[in-house]
């Protein structure tokens, strides 16, 4: 019998209005407070998900990587909220400071991630988790030892990214907890294919969040995301000192425990930017396709991208993304903020 073809979906390029999208809303909350007392606060606002052990799935980096969250402020997350948890981590699949345990390990300590246990979880293997209603895959292959957590927080530094436009919690859950060997090549390339990075645009946003899905099926409720809208480079992460300059202005820290709702609150906030301000990153998420990884989310029933954006720095008011926006200062890079 002949193997049905799979399709991409389309309209990745096409940013949504609030006013088109229907369904319900979810909590998204917002403090425009970046340090590491801003994240503790907005950590309070999410942490009723998380029990047991706690896995904490953040971007490490590469070596001397400028824009990470910095290390201080989850130490404090850490310390005084998640003193049982780890930070888990896997392999890269490109070659580099990060593609092996060994390397990953000396990469850990360059960055300073050693005040708390970090589990590099492909180290020994991989498991496969069931991916429920994907069209791409039934299973995705994950680091193994991501089945021994009981909760999940993804605490992630949102900026762009250069194959999926923009890097939030979809992206750092579905790359960051697939394998390095096999799962992350079951995202990102055909195979026989000679290009490692030859699968783009909507077929990529949907590979990565059927990786993505699986993971949070896996935790059900037990899952918390958080996005820094801080240093916000086109480039991601894994590109380190390499990075292209930041020129998008900092805005604050959002959480949700819709994972949905938290990814497509931080675009919107991109895009109630003034034009100068957002114009390098929304060109990437546009050029990229990666608005896909949204409504893909939603065909897959992971959240809503409809919410209230509640600002607890003014007493819980809801506000529109346009008000987290006011004023904003030109980033600066020699200060770093």
């Amino acid at each position: 019998m002949k193997e049905k073809r799979v399709i991409p979906g389309t309209g990745g390029e096409r940013y949504i209005p609030y006013d088109e999208r229907t369904g319900e809303e979810s909590v998204v909350y917002f403090t425009r407070d970046l340090s590491a007392e801003g994240l503790l606060k907005i950590y309070e606002r999410i942490e009723e998900a998380l029990e047991g052990k706690i896995a904490v799935k953040l971007h490490t980096g590469e070596k001397n990587g400028p824009n990470i969250i910095p290390g201080d402020w989850v130490k404090l997350l850490m310390d005084q909220k998640i003193a049982g948890g780890s930070i888990i981590e896997t392999n890269s699949y490109y070659e580099g400071d990060r593609d092996t345990t060994e390397k990953h390990r000396e990469t850990l300590k360059v960055n300073g991630w050693t005040f708390a246990p970090v589990d590099i979880m492909d180290a020994e293997g991989a498991v496969f988790l069931s991916v429920k209603g994907g069209k791409w895959f039934q299973k995705m292959s994950m680091g193994k030892t991501l089945t021994e957590y009981d909760s999940l927080l993804a605490l992630t530094h949102f900026k762009g990214h250069t194959k999926g436009g923009f890097g939030g919690s979809n992206k750092n859950i579905g790359i960051g907890c697939a394998d390095g060997i096999v799962g992350k090549a079951m995202i990102h390339t055909t195979p026989g294919q000679n290009d490692q990075w030859d699968i783009s645009d909507e077929e990529f946003m949907e590979r990565m969040t059927e990786s993505t899905k699986a993971v949070v099926d896996h935790f059900g409720k037990k899952t918390a995301y958080i996005n820094v809208m801080r240093n916000m480079s086109v480039s991601c992460d894994c590109e380190g000192i390499h990075a292209e300059p930041v020129v998008t202005p900092n805005v604050g820290i959002c959480a949700s425990l819709d994972i949905l709702a938290l990814d497509q609150a931080c675009v919107d906030i991109i895009y109630a930017m003034t034009e100068r301000e957002r114009h390098a990153l929304v060109e990437r998420i546009e050029s990229r396709h990666g608005l896909r990884q949204l409504s893909y989310m939603k065909e897959l029933g992971m959240g809503n991208d409809r919410y209230a954006l509640v600002d607890i720095d003014q007493e819980d008011k809801v506000i529109l993304p346009a008000e987290a926006v006011k004023n904003l200062i030109p980033f600066d890079a020699e200060a770093g903020i």
